[in-house]
């Protein structure tokens, strides 16, 4: 028998009855059937269950995630307090505000577990009572707990294809914290008032219980909102609340157009796992996303304003800062649309902009074509306005968040994916009490968990993309891949392909011995030209053909051959 006090560990069997832990990389002997090159969850030395046969690509996750410190097994002591959790999950306590008669609904993707967030909207006058309930995962996760020093250690849950690691176990994640529909459950509401324009005027947060009618799905809902079958069926007032989402949504969206906040055109890829295979398609971004986002920034807003705003030296807010770019990086980009113009023999008027000028930036790439040739060179446009901004990060300082146009933003919105929501939740109900103790340096060690687990996720799906684009490259067809030109940096040209549309880099190395001649980038970044006779090997926004030419495996990279189509 195994015991449950044991440690569980992320194993890959290297050869019967032996095998080598993920995280530590210690080898030792193995009881239980589990083929060689498998990966397996092992108690005690004894395997619990398999995890991923051999040779697949979710063996090659499970690896990819045990190199950048992150696994799907917890410490004996989080499973404890999980089970302590589960005899007396406190549902029923006397504080939680009693909302079990509203229709409340998750939205997610089909797949989706981790349910962090239910919506109930209704009408009210011209304008909404909207209620946001957000999981309440600080109750289950109190600091000095072993759940909330294993969630600061990983600082996130991480999405690789075909695998999710979670910041909480999936007891909790999936299970007893997840706003799954038909039970009760702790939630921490976003009582928000808009009027008739969307501007939110009034905010109260507050724990309460509530009951989902159902898990619904982006592709029913937008299919509803199409004039398909509405959720009726579910409860009655569930299509009303969602068609009073879809006016929120619309009034929001039109808001932040006006702050200028920048939409841009890029493609979200769904990478997933076929056996051993990838597979890399484009997923449709729905309107209905975008409404239930808009839902989502706003509370993170509101809930920052009231942390910024609370006067209490004990109330530590974190926020996240998106710094607005340089103003010479928007010249440099109004040089660079001048010189793409020309190029390409446009019109200028159509196809420049001046920062300062009667025209915003965020006018300017919504008003650009979306297909054809015209759309292709507009998608590299909006591709080089994406570099225009630095990374967003968080820190104890509130300030502005550029991308989405608000003067004060943080992150409430994911409490059982991310360790600084959870962080978050526990301050703002402190702020509710007026009690609670201040512990700066607890609150540094979440800022630095979550920048650093947003660089782990970066890296695990560049990592995984890559391999990816390993085996596509593999199997390129006889006339090669079909893209476009993104961008061109010091040593790379960056080109999107037509199908699947994932980024491939075309190095320049490569390109000056397939052409015997020096190249430069030349028109302010928008050509790339042979330095003997300036001839031209391809422009921003042009259709090019790529075939590979095997591997540079000093380097660890292709070698792509490039072309005009």
């Amino acid at each position: 028998m195994i015991e449950s006090s044991a440690v569980a560990k992320v194993v890959e069997v290297e050869e019967l009855g032996v095998g080598r832990a993920l995280l530590g990389g210690e080898r030792a002997p193995l009881e239980g059937e589990a083929p060689v090159g498998a990966i397996v969850l092992a108690r005690g030395g004894s395997v619990e269950r398999l995890l991923a046969a051999p040779g697949t690509a979710l063996a090659r996750m499970h690896r990819l995630a045990g190199d950048h410190g992150v696994s799907v097994a917890f410490p004996p002591e989080v499973e404890a307090e999980v089970a302590r959790w589960e005899r007396d999950p406190e549902v029923d306590h006397p504080e939680l505000v009693d909302l079990e008669s509203l229709p409340f609904v998750t939205i997610d993707g089909e797949g989706s577990r981790d349910l962090d967030q239910a919506v109930y909207v209704s009408r009210e006058g011209e304008g909404h009572h909207v209620l946001y309930a957000l999981a309440d995962a600080a109750h289950y996760v109190p600091p000095g707990s072993a759940l909330f020093a294993e969630a600061l250690a990983r600082g996130a849950s991480y999405y690789l294809p075909g695998l999710s690691v979670p910041m909480l176990p999936r007891a909790l994640s999936e299970g007893l914290v997840s706003l799954n529909p038909g039970v009760k459950r702790r939630s921490v509401v976003f009582d928000m008032r808009l009027d008739a324009r969307g501007f939110c005027v009034h905010t109260e947060v507050y724990r309460a219980r509530i009951r989902s009618r159902a898990k619904l799905a982006w592709e029913g809902v937008q299919g509803f909102y199409e004039g398909g079958p509405g959720f009726d069926h579910v409860e009655r007032g569930i299509d009303e609340s969602l068609c009073a989402l879809k006016v929120v949504g619309e009034r929001r969206v039109l808001l932040a157009e006006e702050r200028g906040v920048l939409r841009y055109r890029r493609a979200e890829l769904d990478l997933s796992l076929d056996g051993a295979d990838f597979v890399v398609r484009e997923s449709p971004r729905r309107l209905v996303e975008r409404y239930n986002e808009q839902l989502s920034l706003l509370c993170n807003v509101e809930g920052a304003k009231l942390l910024r705003d609370a006067g209490m030296t004990h109330v530590e807010g974190i926020y996240r800062v998106h710094p607005a770019p340089d103003p010479e990086r928007y010249s440099s980009f109004a040089v660079m649309l001048a010189s793409l113009a020309k190029g390409h023999g446009l019109d200028a008027s159509r196809w420049t902009w001046a920062p300062g000028g009667a025209e915003t930036l965020a006018s300017f790439l919504d008003r650009l074509p979306d297909t054809g040739d015209e759309g292709r060179l507009a998608s590299a446009i909006h591709r080089q306005a994406v570099l225009l901004s630095s990374r967003s990060f968080f820190t104890t300082e509130p300030d502005r968040h550029f991308g989405i146009g608000a003067e004060v933003y943080a992150r409430f919105s994911s409490p059982m994916r991310e360790i600084v929501g959870v962080f978050l939740h526990h301050e703002l109900l402190e702020w509710l009490r007026r009690d609670g103790v201040a512990d700066e340096a607890l609150r540094l060690a979440v800022v630095d968990a979550a920048n650093r687990a947003k660089g782990h996720q970066r890296a695990l799906a560049s990592e995984s993309l890559r391999l990816a684009i390993d085996e596509l490259v593999t199997r390129a067809p006889p006339e090669g891949f079909r893209g476009t030109v993104m961008g061109f940096d010091g040593v790379k040209v960056h080109v999107v392909l037509e199908s699947p549309p994932v980024d491939v880099k075309v190095y320049l190395v490569h390109l000056r011995k397939q052409h015997n001649v020096g190249l430069d980038v030349v028109e302010g970044g928008t050509a790339l030209r042979k330095a003997s006779d300036g001839t031209v090997v391809c422009r921003l926004g042009e259709l090019v053909r790529l075939h590979p030419r095997g591997r540079d495996e000093r380097r660890d990279r292709w070698i792509f051959e490039l072309a005009r189509d």
